[in-house]
């Protein structure tokens, strides 16, 4: 497998991201965390891992950087700007298609909580270069109804049975949607998964809603 630390350099920042491309990659992922988390987020990191299993690459990344990390009063709102997490998860898309082993392959997106309304934004402005999109426990209603109606990629909404209001915001933005898409409950979940066996189920579903669609095995 190669993995390696990565710059991901965008208009108004330079964003640590770690590439990871197992052998034969069929596509690659681009994770937009959500507030209060980073690239290091150990639930993200758990479903990059099955992801790469279905010969799928990560490229998990920061959304601010360490000084805007770092700035207090700027951080809470930084954290729910969606135009700025937008244009920063674009930026990436962008840069997997000149990077060298991700150059010309499907670029899949998967946002959890705010990340997730980057992701449907990020799918709308590159509907030519996003294949599919998974949203876990994600506050899609935050892209806003334009976007979501632009969104051409098939969406997976990964919801915990436990979390309704988050359910039903999901439900809604499914109504919106331009595009194809599904919800998936996970039984009993409340909306960090930590239930036993939630965040394997979320995984799975993920790999094999990507792989539907790039060509690899997923579950």
């Amino acid at each position: 497998m190669t993995g390696h630390e990565v710059t991901v350099r965008t208009p108004d920042a330079a964003l640590g991201g770690n590439l990871d491309l197992p052998p034969g990659a069929v596509g690659v992922v681009a994770f937009a965390h959500g507030s209060g988390s980073s690239r290091h987020s150990p639930r993200n990191r758990a479903v990059a891992a099955t992801l790469r299993d279905a010969r799928i690459g990560t490229l998990l990344f920061d959304l601010l950087t360490p000084e805007e990390e770092h700035t207090d009063r700027a951080t809470a709102a930084l954290r729910f700007d969606i135009g700025l997490l937008t244009r920063r998860l674009t930026g990436a898309v962008d840069r997997l298609a000149e990077w060298e082993g991700t150059a010309g392959l499907p670029v899949g997106l998967f946002g959890a909580s705010t990340g997730a309304a980057a992701a449907l934004r990020s799918a709308a402005e590159r509907p030519e270069a996003v294949v599919a999109v998974v949203s876990r426990g994600g506050r899609p209603d935050l892209a806003g109804e334009e976007a979501l109606r632009r969104v051409r990629a098939p969406v997976l909404f990964v919801v915990g049975g436990a979390d309704p209001r988050v359910l039903e915001l999901n439900e809604r933005a499914l109504d919106a949607l331009g595009g194809s898409g599904r919800i998936h409950v996970v039984p009993g979940a409340g909306h960090l998964f930590e239930e036993e066996g939630a965040l394997e189920e979320v995984s799975h579903a993920a790999s094999a809603w990507f792989a539907r669609v790039m060509g690899g095995h997923g579950e």
